[in-house]
């Protein structure tokens, strides 16, 4: 009689993709979650280590996937996100654009053509690993999903004050971040905007002026968090599908965010929130005005969000997506924790 697969999630620590696997872990029988420092993405033999523990299955994003998974081992590789395209060389220092361009390429399609399935988080990600690697394999598109029982809107009244605006993520020049002090100031005093400063560790608070730092806040708390703001703020240049993004619209909150990646995914134009084009800040201030002006607009954006995930993004749709994949790969059944 065989026993519960043995199933080792391999992912960097603090980033979405550990949230993504962590939730794995907690819902399926037998699923382990291992994390690696991001550094060692410029040294991938450390990570022969982390291949060396006996399992049935690895699943990874493609990145360093055949390095944490033996060969023989079945892989399942996740695009979480898609930093190899052009468009992201603005955005990356040279060290990575050299390592995007030279052996993280490389790795990538070997994962790629080691993975028994490949999967991704969005249609926006799995296109483009299409067009860019010219990959003509099946991709499974299986989007985020968030717990809506943690992750639920305030029950308060609306204020008259200031729109209280969240921006929840790194502060890196891909998240938008290097915006928000000039965001701040053409908002305006009807506007005021909190950030966070994300769960990869080493990146400094700028403590900016005109805006209200949070510092970092561990996921645990992320849920009450969510509940003492009105909207979202997103500026973000590339995102797999945004885990802040979903977790601030099942708490019932509007949303200013890019026009780019998977965003228009998962945002309703004028329904959930507002789209803006990339790098513009004077865009950004218009709509958090338009929104701070019409509170009654922001309480029916935030329901709007809330009744979107609650119909595509749960975790437990994200679970079984995963679960299935597991099951079709090892051929026998994958079971839930109890």
């Amino acid at each position: 009689m065989q026993g519960d697969p043995r199933i080792i999630g391999c992912v960097p620590a603090g980033s979405g993709a550990s949230v993504v696997h962590g939730a794995l872990t907690r819902a399926i029988q037998g699923y382990g979650l291992t994390t690696y420092p991001p550094a060692w993405e410029y040294c991938p033999p450390l990570l022969w280590r982390l291949g060396q523990q006996p399992t049935d299955l690895v699943h990874a994003p493609p990145d360093h996937a055949v390095f944490a998974c033996r060969r023989g081992t079945p892989l399942v590789v996740t695009f979480h996100n898609y930093v190899l395209d052009s468009a992201m060389r603005p955005f990356s220092s040279r060290a990575q654009c050299l390592h995007y361009a030279t052996d993280l390429r490389l790795f990538t399609r070997l994962a790629l053509r080691r993975a028994q399935v490949v999967t991704a988080v969005s249609a926006f990600t799995a296109a483009l690993v299409r067009e860019d690697m010219r990959f003509r394999g099946a991709i499974e598109v299986i989007p985020n999903g968030v717990d809506t029982g943690r992750f639920s809107p305030a029950e308060r009244e609306p204020t008259d004050g200031p729109l209280r605006v969240l921006f929840s993520g790194n502060l890196t020049r891909r998240k938008g971040a290097d915006l928000l002090p000039e965001i701040a100031r053409l908002a305006g005093p009807d506007v005021e905007i909190h950030y966070t400063t994300g769960a990869r560790a080493g990146i400094a608070d700028p403590r900016w002026a005109g805006l209200r730092a949070i510092g970092r806040v561990p996921h645990a708390d992320m849920p009450a968090l969510y509940r003492q703001f009105d909207v979202l703020l997103l500026p973000t240049v590339r995102e797999g599908m945004s885990l802040a993004l979903l977790e601030a619209m099942a708490s019932g909150l509007a949303v200013v965010a890019s026009d780019a990646a998977s965003n228009p995914e998962l945002i309703e134009r004028a329904l959930g929130g507002l789209l803006c084009p990339v790098g513009e800040p004077e865009a950004y201030a218009a709509a958090l005005r338009t929104l701070a002006a019409d509170r009654e607009r922001v309480r029916r954006m935030g329901q709007h969000n809330r009744r979107a995930v609650e119909c595509r993004y749960t975790l437990e749709r994200m679970v079984e997506g995963y679960r299935a994949v597991f099951e079709q790969v090892l051929g026998r059944p994958v079971p839930l924790r109890g």
